[in-house]
Protein backbone atom coordinates (compact mmCIF):
# COMPACT_ATOMS: atom_id res chain seq x y z
CA UNK A 1 0.00 0.00 0.00
CA UNK A 2 1.17 3.57 -1.08
CA UNK A 3 1.57 5.53 1.89
CA UNK A 4 0.78 9.19 2.70
CA UNK A 5 3.80 11.80 1.66
CA UNK A 6 3.90 15.14 2.10
CA UNK A 7 6.90 17.72 1.49
CA UNK A 8 7.50 20.14 2.97
CA UNK A 9 10.72 22.53 2.70
CA UNK A 10 13.22 19.92 1.81
CA UNK A 11 11.84 16.78 3.84
CA UNK A 12 9.05 14.56 2.43
CA UNK A 13 7.39 13.13 5.44
CA UNK A 14 6.28 9.44 4.72
CA UNK A 15 3.00 8.93 7.23
CA UNK A 16 0.74 5.86 7.72
CA UNK A 17 -3.53 5.54 6.32
CA UNK A 18 -5.12 6.18 9.89
CA UNK A 19 -8.04 4.00 7.98
CA UNK A 20 -8.59 1.14 5.21
CA UNK A 21 -10.58 3.98 3.24
CA UNK A 22 -7.43 6.44 3.02
CA UNK A 23 -9.38 8.85 4.14
CA UNK A 24 -7.19 10.25 7.10
CA UNK A 25 -3.35 10.54 7.03
CA UNK A 26 -1.84 10.54 10.21
CA UNK A 27 2.38 11.35 10.24
CA UNK A 28 4.07 10.56 13.70
CA UNK A 29 6.92 11.40 15.64
CA UNK A 30 7.87 14.69 14.19
CA UNK A 31 10.86 16.49 15.85
CA UNK A 32 9.70 20.27 16.37
CA UNK A 33 13.00 20.98 18.71
CA UNK A 34 16.66 19.53 18.76
CA UNK A 35 16.59 16.38 21.84
CA UNK A 36 17.10 18.47 25.49
CA UNK A 37 19.80 16.27 26.40
CA UNK A 38 23.25 17.14 27.25
CA UNK A 39 24.53 20.63 27.19
CA UNK A 40 20.37 21.33 26.17
CA UNK A 41 19.29 19.98 29.86
CA UNK A 42 17.59 22.45 31.56
CA UNK A 43 17.67 24.88 29.07
CA UNK A 44 14.73 26.35 26.42
CA UNK A 45 14.63 24.63 23.09
CA UNK A 46 16.71 24.92 20.19
CA UNK A 47 15.46 24.06 16.66
CA UNK A 48 15.66 20.67 15.49
CA UNK A 49 18.48 19.46 13.38
CA UNK A 50 17.78 20.20 9.46
CA UNK A 51 15.83 16.78 7.81
CA UNK A 52 16.47 16.49 4.17
CA UNK A 53 14.70 13.90 1.52
CA UNK A 54 12.93 10.76 2.74
CA UNK A 55 11.63 10.88 6.41
CA UNK A 56 9.56 8.12 8.00
CA UNK A 57 7.42 9.79 10.42
CA UNK A 58 4.78 6.37 11.32
CA UNK A 59 6.43 5.52 14.88
CA UNK A 60 4.97 7.22 17.88
CA UNK A 61 7.79 9.11 20.19
CA UNK A 62 8.97 7.97 23.02
CA UNK A 63 7.06 9.59 26.67
CA UNK A 64 8.86 12.21 28.10
CA UNK A 65 10.61 11.18 31.36
CA UNK A 66 8.24 10.84 34.02
CA UNK A 67 7.86 8.58 36.88
CA UNK A 68 5.53 5.01 36.30
CA UNK A 69 2.10 5.06 37.81
CA UNK A 70 -0.02 1.76 38.12
CA UNK A 71 -2.27 2.25 41.16
CA UNK A 72 -4.53 6.05 40.28
CA UNK A 73 -6.86 5.93 39.82
CA UNK A 74 -8.36 6.61 36.39
CA UNK A 75 -5.37 8.35 36.05
CA UNK A 76 -2.97 4.80 36.53
CA UNK A 77 -0.63 4.80 32.71
CA UNK A 78 1.02 1.72 33.87
CA UNK A 79 4.84 1.08 33.21
CA UNK A 80 6.09 2.78 29.83
CA UNK A 81 9.15 3.64 27.76
CA UNK A 82 10.43 7.13 28.97
CA UNK A 83 13.50 9.33 27.30
CA UNK A 84 14.69 12.73 27.65
CA UNK A 85 14.89 12.68 23.78
CA UNK A 86 10.94 13.80 23.88
CA UNK A 87 10.07 16.77 21.62
CA UNK A 88 8.45 15.48 19.31
CA UNK A 89 4.52 16.22 17.73
CA UNK A 90 1.76 13.58 15.29
CA UNK A 91 -0.13 15.36 12.90
CA UNK A 92 -3.87 14.13 11.89
CA UNK A 93 -4.42 15.32 8.52
CA UNK A 94 -7.08 14.60 5.61
CA UNK A 95 -6.85 13.08 2.25
CA UNK A 96 -5.79 15.74 -0.11
CA UNK A 97 -9.06 14.49 -2.22
CA UNK A 98 -11.56 14.89 0.61
CA UNK A 99 -10.84 18.82 0.96
CA UNK A 100 -10.98 22.10 -1.49
CA UNK A 101 -7.76 23.95 -1.73
CA UNK A 102 -9.08 26.00 1.17
CA UNK A 103 -6.85 25.54 4.51
CA UNK A 104 -7.71 23.89 7.02
CA UNK A 105 -8.22 24.86 10.79
CA UNK A 106 -6.00 23.32 12.75
CA UNK A 107 -5.97 22.22 16.66
CA UNK A 108 -2.78 21.69 19.04
CA UNK A 109 -3.66 19.68 21.87
CA UNK A 110 -1.55 20.02 24.70
CA UNK A 111 -2.45 17.09 27.25
CA UNK A 112 -2.87 17.16 30.98
CA UNK A 113 -0.99 15.09 33.37
CA UNK A 114 0.00 18.12 36.37
CA UNK A 115 3.02 19.23 34.30
CA UNK A 116 4.70 15.50 35.47
CA UNK A 117 3.20 12.64 33.79
CA UNK A 118 1.39 11.86 30.14
CA UNK A 119 1.60 12.29 26.57
CA UNK A 120 0.08 13.45 23.29
CA UNK A 121 0.28 10.06 21.42
CA UNK A 122 -2.32 8.45 22.99
CA UNK A 123 -5.21 6.48 21.81
CA UNK A 124 -6.99 8.50 23.81
CA UNK A 125 -5.65 11.48 21.83
CA UNK A 126 -6.67 9.79 18.19
CA UNK A 127 -7.34 13.14 15.61
CA UNK A 128 -9.25 10.89 13.34
CA UNK A 129 -12.93 12.55 14.56
CA UNK A 130 -11.17 15.69 14.33
CA UNK A 131 -9.69 14.93 11.15
CA UNK A 132 -13.00 13.49 9.45
CA UNK A 133 -14.61 16.62 10.03
CA UNK A 134 -11.78 18.80 8.07
CA UNK A 135 -9.72 19.95 10.95
CA UNK A 136 -6.26 19.36 10.88
CA UNK A 137 -4.92 18.06 14.69
CA UNK A 138 -1.86 18.42 16.35
CA UNK A 139 -0.98 16.78 19.47
CA UNK A 140 2.47 17.51 21.07
CA UNK A 141 4.78 16.02 23.77
CA UNK A 142 6.60 18.58 26.36
CA UNK A 143 9.13 17.71 28.81
CA UNK A 144 7.77 17.28 32.16
CA UNK A 145 8.59 17.38 36.25
CA UNK A 146 11.94 19.21 36.70
CA UNK A 147 12.92 18.40 33.38
CA UNK A 148 10.44 20.93 31.97
CA UNK A 149 10.18 23.52 35.30
CA UNK A 150 13.18 23.05 37.40
CA UNK A 151 14.26 26.96 38.77
CA UNK A 152 17.56 27.64 40.38
CA UNK A 153 19.67 30.78 40.50
CA UNK A 154 22.66 29.16 38.25
CA UNK A 155 20.28 28.11 35.59
CA UNK A 156 18.58 31.66 35.73
CA UNK A 157 22.73 33.35 35.94
CA UNK A 158 23.50 31.28 32.55
CA UNK A 159 20.44 32.47 30.64
CA UNK A 160 20.72 35.21 28.65
CA UNK A 161 17.17 36.37 30.02
CA UNK A 162 17.93 35.71 33.18
CA UNK A 163 15.45 33.26 33.37
CA UNK A 164 14.88 29.64 34.50
CA UNK A 165 12.44 27.18 34.55
CA UNK A 166 9.06 26.59 32.15
CA UNK A 167 11.43 25.17 29.89
CA UNK A 168 7.47 23.15 29.48
CA UNK A 169 6.16 26.00 28.37
CA UNK A 170 8.60 27.03 25.80
CA UNK A 171 8.51 23.65 24.45
CA UNK A 172 4.79 24.59 23.38
CA UNK A 173 6.02 27.87 21.99
CA UNK A 174 8.46 26.07 19.91
CA UNK A 175 5.69 23.30 18.72
CA UNK A 176 3.18 26.68 17.71
CA UNK A 177 6.51 28.05 16.02
CA UNK A 178 6.69 24.70 14.05
CA UNK A 179 3.11 24.91 12.98
CA UNK A 180 3.42 28.35 12.03
CA UNK A 181 6.70 27.29 9.83
CA UNK A 182 5.27 23.76 8.58
CA UNK A 183 1.49 23.00 9.14
CA UNK A 184 0.76 24.76 5.28
CA UNK A 185 2.59 21.84 3.81
CA UNK A 186 -0.32 19.50 5.41
CA UNK A 187 -2.64 21.81 4.18
CA UNK A 188 -3.48 23.92 7.35
CA UNK A 189 -4.36 27.66 7.53
CA UNK A 190 -1.46 29.09 10.10
CA UNK A 191 -3.91 32.09 10.72
CA UNK A 192 -6.26 29.82 12.13
CA UNK A 193 -4.86 27.96 15.11
CA UNK A 194 -6.77 26.72 18.19
CA UNK A 195 -4.92 25.45 21.09
CA UNK A 196 -6.85 23.22 23.53
CA UNK A 197 -5.51 20.98 26.59
CA UNK A 198 -6.70 19.84 29.40
CA UNK A 199 -5.72 19.84 32.89
CA UNK A 200 -1.86 21.27 33.20
CA UNK A 201 -2.51 21.29 29.34
CA UNK A 202 -5.09 23.95 29.93
CA UNK A 203 -2.92 25.81 32.72
CA UNK A 204 -0.46 26.05 30.08
CA UNK A 205 -2.60 27.63 27.79
CA UNK A 206 -4.07 30.28 30.15
CA UNK A 207 -0.37 31.35 30.64
CA UNK A 208 0.96 30.95 27.24
CA UNK A 209 -1.96 33.36 27.18
CA UNK A 210 -0.36 35.71 29.65
CA UNK A 211 2.73 35.62 27.81
CA UNK A 212 4.32 38.24 25.59
CA UNK A 213 5.88 35.32 23.76
CA UNK A 214 2.67 34.16 21.94
CA UNK A 215 1.66 36.51 19.82
CA UNK A 216 0.78 35.44 16.61
CA UNK A 217 0.98 31.91 17.31
CA UNK A 218 -2.66 30.82 18.38
CA UNK A 219 -5.80 32.58 17.29
CA UNK A 220 -8.31 30.73 19.47
CA UNK A 221 -7.86 28.77 23.19
CA UNK A 222 -10.20 26.17 25.38
CA UNK A 223 -9.25 25.60 28.32
CA UNK A 224 -10.74 22.17 30.13
CA UNK A 225 -10.24 22.18 33.41
CA UNK A 226 -7.30 24.05 35.53
CA UNK A 227 -6.57 27.38 34.77
CA UNK A 228 -3.35 29.84 35.85
CA UNK A 229 -5.12 32.41 37.79
CA UNK A 230 -3.78 30.98 41.12
CA UNK A 231 -1.72 33.43 43.64
CA UNK A 232 1.80 32.94 43.32
CA UNK A 233 3.23 34.51 46.50
CA UNK A 234 5.13 31.59 47.93
CA UNK A 235 8.19 31.21 45.78
CA UNK A 236 6.96 32.62 42.72
CA UNK A 237 10.29 31.94 41.04
CA UNK A 238 10.98 28.26 41.85
CA UNK A 239 14.46 28.73 42.97
CA UNK A 240 13.15 27.87 47.08
CA UNK A 241 11.86 24.31 46.04
CA UNK A 242 14.79 23.90 43.66
CA UNK A 243 17.40 24.40 46.07
CA UNK A 244 15.67 21.72 48.10
CA UNK A 245 15.86 18.93 44.97
CA UNK A 246 19.67 20.17 44.55
CA UNK A 247 20.53 19.14 48.36
CA UNK A 248 18.40 16.07 48.10
CA UNK A 249 20.71 15.47 44.86
CA UNK A 250 23.83 15.77 47.19
CA UNK A 251 24.58 19.43 47.10
CA UNK A 252 25.48 19.80 43.12
CA UNK A 253 26.39 23.53 43.00
CA UNK A 254 27.49 23.84 38.93
CA UNK A 255 25.39 23.03 35.88
CA UNK A 256 27.76 20.42 34.62
CA UNK A 257 27.49 18.40 37.35
CA UNK A 258 23.57 18.57 37.34
CA UNK A 259 23.17 18.27 33.71
CA UNK A 260 25.21 14.75 34.25
CA UNK A 261 22.36 13.69 36.71
CA UNK A 262 20.76 10.38 35.66
CA UNK A 263 16.75 10.74 35.42
CA UNK A 264 16.41 7.94 38.04
CA UNK A 265 18.62 10.05 40.23
CA UNK A 266 16.44 13.26 39.43
CA UNK A 267 12.98 11.63 39.51
CA UNK A 268 14.13 10.10 43.13
CA UNK A 269 14.88 13.42 44.31
CA UNK A 270 11.73 15.27 43.13
CA UNK A 271 9.55 12.69 45.16
CA UNK A 272 11.88 12.56 48.26
CA UNK A 273 11.45 16.62 48.37
CA UNK A 274 7.47 16.87 46.93
CA UNK A 275 8.78 18.87 44.27
CA UNK A 276 5.92 18.97 42.27
CA UNK A 277 3.92 20.43 45.74
CA UNK A 278 3.90 23.29 44.52
CA UNK A 279 3.16 24.85 40.87
CA UNK A 280 5.23 23.80 38.30
CA UNK A 281 5.21 27.17 36.18
CA UNK A 282 7.09 29.70 37.91
CA UNK A 283 7.13 33.68 37.49
CA UNK A 284 10.51 33.62 35.28
CA UNK A 285 10.52 37.18 34.00
CA UNK A 286 10.43 36.09 30.45
CA UNK A 287 8.36 33.76 29.64
CA UNK A 288 6.03 35.30 32.39
CA UNK A 289 7.44 38.70 33.15
CA UNK A 290 4.34 38.67 36.59
CA UNK A 291 1.45 36.58 37.84
CA UNK A 292 -0.93 35.40 34.92
CA UNK A 293 -3.61 37.05 37.15
CA UNK A 294 -2.24 40.61 37.11
CA UNK A 295 -1.22 40.00 33.42
CA UNK A 296 -5.35 39.35 32.76
CA UNK A 297 -5.89 42.07 35.28
CA UNK A 298 -4.12 44.91 33.58
CA UNK A 299 -5.19 43.73 30.25
CA UNK A 300 -2.19 42.86 29.32
CA UNK A 301 -3.40 39.09 27.97
CA UNK A 302 -3.65 38.02 24.85
CA UNK A 303 -7.24 38.52 23.83
CA UNK A 304 -8.94 35.32 22.07
CA UNK A 305 -12.21 33.79 21.86
CA UNK A 306 -11.91 31.24 24.44
CA UNK A 307 -14.17 28.39 25.39
CA UNK A 308 -13.89 27.32 28.80
CA UNK A 309 -15.10 24.33 31.56
CA UNK A 310 -15.13 22.35 34.44
CA UNK A 311 -16.69 19.19 35.54
CA UNK A 312 -19.08 18.70 38.63
CA UNK A 313 -16.54 16.01 40.84
CA UNK A 314 -13.33 17.72 39.51
CA UNK A 315 -11.84 17.02 43.55
CA UNK A 316 -12.98 13.33 43.65
CA UNK A 317 -9.99 11.65 44.04
CA UNK A 318 -7.71 14.55 42.73
CA UNK A 319 -7.41 17.14 46.16
CA UNK A 320 -6.61 15.78 49.44
CA UNK A 321 -9.33 15.38 51.63
CA UNK A 322 -7.89 17.37 55.05
CA UNK A 323 -10.64 14.42 56.85
CA UNK A 324 -9.45 16.03 60.36
CA UNK A 325 -10.66 18.98 59.41
CA UNK A 326 -12.37 20.62 63.08
CA UNK A 327 -14.39 23.55 63.74
CA UNK A 328 -11.29 25.66 64.43
CA UNK A 329 -9.28 23.98 61.15
CA UNK A 330 -11.73 24.79 59.28
CA UNK A 331 -12.21 28.43 60.38
CA UNK A 332 -8.26 28.96 59.63
CA UNK A 333 -8.21 27.64 56.29
CA UNK A 334 -11.49 30.21 55.09
CA UNK A 335 -9.53 33.05 57.11
CA UNK A 336 -6.17 32.35 55.32
CA UNK A 337 -7.92 31.35 52.01
CA UNK A 338 -10.04 34.90 52.15
CA UNK A 339 -7.73 37.12 53.67
CA UNK A 340 -8.07 39.69 51.10
CA UNK A 341 -11.90 40.10 52.43
CA UNK A 342 -13.05 38.35 55.37
CA UNK A 343 -15.92 40.25 55.50
CA UNK A 344 -17.44 37.77 52.98
CA UNK A 345 -16.96 34.25 54.59
CA UNK A 346 -20.59 34.43 56.24
CA UNK A 347 -21.99 34.94 52.13
CA UNK A 348 -19.55 31.53 51.60
CA UNK A 349 -20.74 29.45 54.50
CA UNK A 350 -24.38 30.55 53.54
CA UNK A 351 -23.50 29.41 49.80
CA UNK A 352 -21.87 26.05 50.79
CA UNK A 353 -24.57 25.05 54.10
CA UNK A 354 -25.16 21.66 52.48
CA UNK A 355 -21.79 20.64 52.37
CA UNK A 356 -21.42 21.78 56.17
CA UNK A 357 -24.03 19.79 57.08
CA UNK A 358 -22.31 17.01 56.31
CA UNK A 359 -19.10 18.08 57.87
CA UNK A 360 -16.06 20.41 58.02
CA UNK A 361 -13.94 18.05 55.35
CA UNK A 362 -16.45 18.00 52.87
CA UNK A 363 -17.21 21.95 53.26
CA UNK A 364 -12.97 22.49 52.76
CA UNK A 365 -12.72 20.05 50.21
CA UNK A 366 -15.51 21.28 48.02
CA UNK A 367 -14.47 24.97 48.33
CA UNK A 368 -11.03 24.08 47.30
CA UNK A 369 -12.32 22.05 44.16
CA UNK A 370 -14.28 24.80 43.51
CA UNK A 371 -11.61 27.90 43.92
CA UNK A 372 -9.20 25.51 41.77
CA UNK A 373 -11.35 25.00 39.34
CA UNK A 374 -14.85 26.14 38.28
CA UNK A 375 -14.60 29.36 39.64
CA UNK A 376 -11.37 29.72 38.41
CA UNK A 377 -12.15 28.74 34.66
CA UNK A 378 -15.27 31.63 34.91
CA UNK A 379 -12.81 34.14 36.18
CA UNK A 380 -10.63 33.19 33.30
CA UNK A 381 -13.47 33.85 30.97
CA UNK A 382 -14.61 37.26 32.73
CA UNK A 383 -11.32 38.22 32.21
CA UNK A 384 -11.15 37.48 28.64
CA UNK A 385 -14.37 39.36 28.09
CA UNK A 386 -13.28 42.49 29.23
CA UNK A 387 -10.72 42.37 27.12
CA UNK A 388 -12.89 42.44 24.39
CA UNK A 389 -12.90 38.87 23.18
CA UNK A 390 -15.77 36.46 23.58
CA UNK A 391 -15.91 33.73 25.98
CA UNK A 392 -18.02 30.51 26.69
CA UNK A 393 -18.50 28.19 29.62
CA UNK A 394 -19.70 24.90 30.01
CA UNK A 395 -19.85 22.50 32.84
CA UNK A 396 -20.50 18.78 32.87
CA UNK A 397 -22.14 17.00 34.83
CA UNK A 398 -22.92 13.84 33.13
CA UNK A 399 -21.30 11.09 35.17
CA UNK A 400 -18.84 8.61 32.77
CA UNK A 401 -18.41 5.37 33.48
CA UNK A 402 -14.76 5.51 35.99
CA UNK A 403 -11.91 3.46 33.78
CA UNK A 404 -8.49 3.72 33.61
CA UNK A 405 -8.19 5.87 30.29
CA UNK A 406 -4.94 5.48 29.57
CA UNK A 407 -4.71 1.69 30.05
CA UNK A 408 -6.41 0.26 26.94
CA UNK A 409 -5.09 -3.36 27.89
CA UNK A 410 -6.46 -2.65 31.62
CA UNK A 411 -9.14 -0.50 31.41
CA UNK A 412 -11.56 -1.86 33.81
CA UNK A 413 -11.76 -0.49 37.80
CA UNK A 414 -13.75 -1.90 40.58
CA UNK A 415 -15.67 0.63 42.67
CA UNK A 416 -17.91 -0.65 44.78
CA UNK A 417 -21.00 1.23 43.99
CA UNK A 418 -20.47 0.66 40.27
CA UNK A 419 -18.37 2.20 37.37
CA UNK A 420 -20.57 5.45 37.49
CA UNK A 421 -20.33 6.11 41.08
CA UNK A 422 -17.23 8.23 41.23
CA UNK A 423 -19.06 11.66 39.83
CA UNK A 424 -17.66 13.62 36.60
CA UNK A 425 -14.06 13.02 37.63
CA UNK A 426 -11.44 15.09 36.46
CA UNK A 427 -10.27 14.26 33.03
CA UNK A 428 -13.68 12.24 32.56
CA UNK A 429 -14.41 14.72 29.41
CA UNK A 430 -11.52 13.47 27.09
CA UNK A 431 -13.10 10.28 25.63
CA UNK A 432 -16.19 12.90 25.23
CA UNK A 433 -13.95 15.57 23.67
CA UNK A 434 -12.03 13.23 21.29
CA UNK A 435 -15.12 11.08 20.35
CA UNK A 436 -12.39 7.70 21.09
CA UNK A 437 -14.50 5.59 23.08
CA UNK A 438 -13.57 2.87 20.21
CA UNK A 439 -10.19 3.20 21.26
CA UNK A 440 -10.33 3.74 25.71
CA UNK A 441 -11.94 3.09 28.37
CA UNK A 442 -15.13 0.82 29.69
CA UNK A 443 -18.46 0.42 29.70
CA UNK A 444 -19.72 3.07 27.56
CA UNK A 445 -22.77 2.95 26.33
CA UNK A 446 -25.24 4.81 23.45
CA UNK A 447 -25.79 7.98 25.74
CA UNK A 448 -22.18 8.39 26.37
CA UNK A 449 -21.58 8.51 22.59
CA UNK A 450 -24.44 10.79 21.47
CA UNK A 451 -22.96 12.97 24.29
CA UNK A 452 -19.42 12.66 22.27
CA UNK A 453 -20.54 13.49 19.19
CA UNK A 454 -22.47 16.94 20.47
CA UNK A 455 -19.00 17.97 22.64
CA UNK A 456 -16.83 16.80 19.61
CA UNK A 457 -18.88 19.05 16.94
CA UNK A 458 -18.60 21.89 19.76
CA UNK A 459 -14.97 22.02 19.76
CA UNK A 460 -14.54 21.44 16.20
CA UNK A 461 -16.95 23.62 15.25
CA UNK A 462 -15.45 26.72 17.83
CA UNK A 463 -12.20 25.94 16.01
CA UNK A 464 -13.60 26.80 12.64
CA UNK A 465 -15.79 29.52 13.60
CA UNK A 466 -14.58 31.08 16.55
CA UNK A 467 -17.85 30.19 18.21
CA UNK A 468 -19.24 26.36 19.10
CA UNK A 469 -22.17 27.09 16.75
CA UNK A 470 -23.63 25.11 13.48
CA UNK A 471 -25.86 22.95 12.13
CA UNK A 472 -28.92 21.55 14.30
CA UNK A 473 -27.27 21.96 17.50
CA UNK A 474 -28.47 23.86 20.46
CA UNK A 475 -27.19 27.21 20.06
CA UNK A 476 -24.50 28.11 22.55
CA UNK A 477 -24.42 31.88 23.47
CA UNK A 478 -21.29 34.02 24.48
CA UNK A 479 -21.30 34.00 28.41
CA UNK A 480 -21.65 37.97 28.51
CA UNK A 481 -24.78 37.95 26.39
CA UNK A 482 -27.12 35.64 28.68
CA UNK A 483 -24.69 34.94 31.61
CA UNK A 484 -25.60 30.82 30.42
CA UNK A 485 -23.45 28.37 30.46
CA UNK A 486 -23.88 25.14 28.52
CA UNK A 487 -24.71 22.31 30.63
CA UNK A 488 -23.81 19.03 29.22
CA UNK A 489 -25.41 16.23 30.80
CA UNK A 490 -27.64 13.31 29.41
CA UNK A 491 -27.77 16.11 26.42
CA UNK A 492 -26.79 19.59 26.08
CA UNK A 493 -28.74 22.34 27.77
CA UNK A 494 -28.69 26.21 28.61
CA UNK A 495 -28.16 27.05 32.51
CA UNK A 496 -27.75 30.47 34.07
CA UNK A 497 -27.72 29.38 37.85
CA UNK A 498 -24.61 26.46 37.48
CA UNK A 499 -23.11 27.08 41.04
CA UNK A 500 -23.58 30.90 40.69
CA UNK A 501 -24.02 31.43 44.36
CA UNK A 502 -21.46 29.87 45.50
CA UNK A 503 -18.70 31.31 42.58
CA UNK A 504 -19.75 34.72 43.27
CA UNK A 505 -18.97 34.36 47.11
CA UNK A 506 -15.91 32.82 46.50
CA UNK A 507 -15.24 35.77 44.53
CA UNK A 508 -16.35 38.45 47.48
CA UNK A 509 -13.50 36.86 49.40
CA UNK A 510 -10.91 37.54 46.85
CA UNK A 511 -11.99 40.58 45.88
CA UNK A 512 -12.62 39.63 42.79
CA UNK A 513 -15.37 40.38 39.83
CA UNK A 514 -17.45 37.79 37.73
CA UNK A 515 -19.32 40.43 36.38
Amino acid sequence: MQQPQIETGEVTYEGLWADDAKSVQVFRGIAYAAPPVGALRFRPPVPSPKLKGLFPAQTDPTACWQAHSEDAFVWSLGVFPRSEDCLYLNVWTPAAQRVSDEPLPVMVWFHGGGHNQSWGHHPLFDGSSFTDQNVILVTVNYRLGPWGFLALPMLAEESAQGSAGNYGLLDKLAALQWVQNNIAAFGGDIGNVTVFGQSAGSQSICALMASPLSKGLFHKAIGQSASCLQAFDHDPKGFETGSRLLEALGGINDLKALRSVSNEALLAAAKATQWAARSRITIDGWVLPEAPLARFLKGQALSVPLMVGSLANEGHLLLPRVQDTDAAGFQAFLMRTFAMNPAAIPEILKAYQFELEIDYATARHEISTDLFMAFSMRLWASLNEKQGAASYVYFMSHVPPACRIYRPDAPILTLADGPRSAGAYHSGDLAYVFNTMAKTGCFWNDEDRELAVTMNRYWINFAKRSHPNGGEQLKWPAWSETGEVMVFDDGPRLERDVRHQKLKALAQGLNLSLD
